[in-house]
């Protein structure tokens, strides 16, 4: 049984209008190639984590076909929250819907800890490195969500040394949706909390048209990895 992680899936089997072209030929017919890449290296009984971005629905009713197509890919999906995921609604609209559609193959990333296989897993979205770069639909209160998301990973976290004190020294894996690094960029408040955790290793997405493998850095002598499908070929990356 092993983990799998890859983020930005940006289904939308239900309406095919909304393209991903803008980044390139690589996005040409995606959903169909993580489907074959996807059922090709992960098994029923492995676990994927996506951080991020997994449908252009606008609402939950809207994602019902791009759920259908993720619940029926092989393997356990725990599914974090990323900046285009409209449909994101509470904790308990989500896994009622899930629930009333027969999805039993998805659980949420979000305040909270899993412990799966030979480690714990946590994290949140986190958020753009400044002000001027913040793209959101409407106004938003940036330091506010910077806040917010700080206060989330760190329950998060929290939660993951609950797991700790119960089963024994694990790993702690971080998935995020934005990186907390990036260029010269960097998300102090988050990177300060992954280092006082005792972070082994950070997994992120969002970034786009970035196709120079290996985009690995470390910070304080814990990997940082770019998962955004497009840069893995949509292939679900083993976490080591």
């Amino acid at each position: 049984m092993s983990v799998y992680t890859i983020a930005d899936l940006h289904l939308s089997i239900a309406h095919p209008e909304k393209s991903m072209s803008v980044f390139g030929k690589k996005w040409d017919d995606y959903e169909e190639k993580l489907r074959k890449n996807w059922c090709a290296v992960v098994d029923k009984n492995d676990t994927v984590i996506i951080p991020g971005d997994i449908s252009w629905a606008m609402t939950l009713s809207d994602s019902v076909a791009d759920f259908a197509f993720l619940d029926a890919l092989p393997g356990q999906k725990y599914i974090g929250k990323g900046n285009h995921d409209f449909w994101w609604s509470t904790a308990n609209k989500i896994h009622t819907f899930w629930e009333e559609h027969g999805f039993s193959t998805l659980h949420m990333l979000y305040n909270n800890a899993f412990l799966i296989e030979d480690r714990i897993v946590c994290g949140t979205r986190g958020w753009f490195f400044d002000e001027k770069n913040q793209k959101t639909v409407s106004p938003t209160d940036f330091e506010k969500l910077c806040n917010r998301e700080s206060i989330r990973l760190q329950f998060s976290l929290e939660e993951a040394l609950k797991i700790k004190a119960e089963h024994g020294d694990l790993p702690i894996d971080a998935f995020l949706h934005f990186p907390p690094i990036w260029g010269d960029e960097r998300c102090e408040n988050l990177l300060d909390l992954l280092v006082k955790y005792g972070v082994r290793r950070c997994y992120f997405g969002h970034i786009h048209g970035f196709y120079h493998p290996p985009v690995v850095r470390e910070y304080e002598g814990i990997p940082l990895m770019l998962v955004a499908s497009d840069h893995l070929g949509f292939l679900p990356l083993l976490c080591r």
